[in-house]
């Protein structure tokens, strides 16, 4: 714990949205029916895939139902705290609860981060070495290299969180967010929070600038290898492999460049809303922009529903 003036800080107070009943009352609405798609569109793809055959043994889908599942858990952190928080008006959340909180909001984060570079390298040889496919994108390269997705996650978080553990909050225990971040954590701090903004700022570069470009140069090699491509046909159909991944890549470091690379002090008024658009957008899209995209992910749900609906 932190003392607080000569008293220990034993609970934060999340700030939310709004205080009048109305606007509470449709906030609850709005976000139960984000969280609840968000589950049932993630949920559904996790299981088409695993229950086709074809779907299970590609790397590309493999990755995928990773990312659904990460996406699952990321939303599962912040929404039951901020639902209960609406429908019950209670914004307190003890300090434990709090960094804890925000351990698993960094850790599923940044391995998502990882992931979808991940997911990139997998396209990149998929469409520029595609007769060494198979021997590059193994079974075991998958599975180390999703391991090393999760497992820098957590590192990087735990990082972070043991930072944030030996600040001193003893001008205000009122964070400006409806969940424990780091950033708000910081400003409420009374002690020299210099330390975490250099930490920040250097692992951003290693979790989320590195995968980033890596995601770039995959696509750079990728849209020359496209553009070679005699017929209009071909190109079209080749990069339709890649287009549900670069969407969902663009949404998800838009929304985190705008939330943390940038300086504290820019659009603070905003932080709100750029940490609403980050924590839903790309899980609640994610799983209709591969299913729409995808003629594979349908056919497989397709052939999934007719065996459950036999039944």
């Amino acid at each position: 714990m932190r003392k607080e003036n000569g008293t220990f800080t034993t609970y934060f107070v999340l700030e939310g949205f709004s205080d009048v009943p109305e606007v509470e009352c449709f906030l609850f609405v709005s976000f139960s029916s984000i969280y609840l798609l968000t589950l049932l569109g993630n949920s559904a793809l996790v299981t088409t895939i695993h229950m086709d055959v074809g779907l299970s043994s590609a790397p590309m889908f493999m990755f995928l139902s990773h990312l659904s599942f990460l996406d699952m858990c990321y939303t599962t952190v912040t929404f039951p705290k901020m639902l209960l928080t609406l429908l019950l008006g209670d914004r307190t959340i003890s300090y434990s609860g709090c960094f804890l909180q925000l351990f698993f909001f960094i850790s599923f984060g940044q391995s998502e981060s990882f992931l979808l570079a991940v997911m990139a390298y997998d396209r990149y040889v998929a469409i520029c070495s595609p007769l060494h496919y198979m021997d590059l994108v193994t079974k075991r390269v998958c599975a180390y290299l999703t391991l090393l997705s999760w497992f820098s996650g957590f590192i990087n978080s735990a990082l972070h969180t043991g930072l944030a553990t030996r600040l001193t909050f003893c001008s205000s225990n009122h964070i400006d967010r409806f969940f424990c971040d780091i950033t708000p954590l910081l400003r409420i701090s009374c002690v020299s929070t210099l330390l975490n903004e250099i930490v920040i700022y250097v692992a951003g570069v290693f979790v989320v600038l590195t995968p980033f470009l890596s995601i770039l140069i995959s696509y750079v090699y990728i849209i020359g290898t496209i553009l070679r491509i005699p017929s209009s046909t071909g190109r079209h159909k080749t990069f339709s492999t890649c287009s549900s991944h670069l969407t969902v890549v663009c949404m998800f470091y838009c929304t985190v460049l705008l939330m943390y690379m940038r300086p504290a002090a820019y659009s603070q008024d905003h932080d709100k809303i750029f940490a609403l658009l980050y924590t839903f957008i790309t899980p609640l899209l994610n799983p209709f922009i591969y299913g729409l995209r995808s003629k594979e992910v349908k056919l497989a749900f397709k052939k999934t529903f007719k065996k459950k609906y036999n039944r």
